[in-house]
């Protein structure tokens, strides 16, 4: 594995531990179709169907690149895209008046080794209902 695959691992896990911890349920993680990737599918407890992007980067120093950066249009039309032909292949997950929502995680990781799961060495920011 990567550093970097390894990084993005590591914060999809901080991500749907984050998730549980807020009242969200797990359903899939790395959902991959032809069509487009999902990095998390989660139901929160009122019943929505949650779409997550998770995007994780080091400490982004004075490049000044952040992990809300790396959401471009491109990627914002695919992600809606998955999500939505996700959302048609499962209906029975959605609640019909709170349907499904996209949502972005990002981790900004502070250059220490090894990462940790305690929080002291990165920040996590929720974004719901992003796009």
């Amino acid at each position: 594995m990567t550093k970097r695959s390894e990084l993005g691992k590591w914060g999809e896990d901080r991500a749907c531990e984050y998730l549980v911890d807020k009242g969200f349920k797990i359903i899939e993680r790395n959902f991959r179709k032809p069509w487009g990737e999902l990095d998390i599918v989660a139901k929160y407890k009122d019943g929505t169907l949650v779409f997550v992007e998770v995007k994780t980067v080091n400490n982004p120093g004075p490049s000044g690149v952040t992990a809300e950066d790396q959401m471009s249009a491109a990627k914002i039309r695919k992600f809606k895209k998955a999500a939505s032909l996700y959302a048609g292949h499962r209906p029975e997950l959605i609640n019909d008046k709170i349907g499904w929502r996209l949502d972005l995680i990002t981790l900004v990781v502070n250059n220490i080794e090894p990462l940790t799961k305690s929080g002291e060495n990165f920040l996590i920011s929720h974004y719901p209902n992003v796009i």
